[in-house]
């Protein structure tokens, strides 16, 4: 029981050890933590991606839409080309790259792919037509980043920067803590996360587990995943790893 609320344990669904960012998060401010990651991330074959950066001056924007993205990139590519201009879909990513020594020319005030699309549109002009713009992307990356831009009239070069795969749960122990009534909240940092935790788990102890232990999403498209489940997540005021675990502490505490 976390001593800060009195309530029970946090699931991480994330793909983090246990002793993650969003689990040091969390313990942080009190709360125990059950690590349950659903998701892993792991690389992707890499020619496609290497092929792109070896000619990466010939983009005029390169897109970032999470810290992974970043990190494979930047594992290949030390510094950007002058002329080239950086978007990141929130301040955690954008973060991550200045740390790097990457400037950041764009980033959205809600940290979500539409708020991103929508941040370009806000600058586009009519001469911007054929901008050719790089999305490292994961493997499940959903349409809305580069059919967004492909409407503004860029020319879009999406590429799989990183793999996100279905992780090895240990259902049984999983199952063994809904059984007992153990968690608290469980929180989401992707649609990903949510679909895998749902496929592991089966329908009806996924339906167990959020009747007692209710969502908690980093952003409105995870919040949205949970809704196509039938669930109204607690959406964290900032879409970060902070945030995340800052709306959960304050779930559990109304919920004490």
């Amino acid at each position: 029981m976390s001593a800060a609320t009195g309530t029970r344990a946090v699931v991480v669904t994330r793909a983090e050890s246990a002793d993650g960012p969003l689990s040091r998060e969390l313990r942080s401010l009190g709360l125990e933590v059950l690590s349950w990651p659903a998701v892993s991330v792991t690389p992707a074959d890499s020619g496609a991606l290497d092929e792109a950066l070896a000619r990466l001056d010939s983009f005029a924007w390169i897109v970032f839409a999470s810290r992974h993205a970043v990190a494979a990139v930047l594992e290949r590519t030390l510094k950007p080309p002058a002329p080239l201009r950086v978007a990141a879909v929130g301040r955690a990513t954008a973060l991550t790259l200045s740390q790097r020594g990457w400037p950041v020319h764009l980033v959205p005030e809600e940290a979500n792919a539409a708020a991103l699309i929508a941040a370009f549109a806000a600058q586009w002009q009519a001469g911007d037509a054929g901008t050719r713009v790089l999305y490292p992307a994961s493997s499940r990356a959903l349409p809305t980043i580069a059919a967004g831009l492909r409407e503004l009239g860029a020319v879009v070069t999406q590429v799989e920067a990183y793999r996100t795969d279905s992780a090895a749960l240990d259902v049984s122990e999983c199952r063994a803590w809904i059984e007992r009534g153990g968690v608290g909240a469980v929180t989401f940092a992707s649609p990903s996360a949510v679909t895998e935790l749902a496929r592991a788990l089966g329908e009806e102890d996924f339906a167990r587990l959020l009747d007692h232990a209710p969502p908690v999403a980093i952003g409105r498209t995870t919040a949205r995943e949970l809704a196509a489940y039938g669930r109204k997540a607690t959406l964290a005021e900032t879409a970060t790893l902070h945030g995340l675990a800052v709306a959960t502490l304050r779930l559990l505490q109304q919920r004490a």
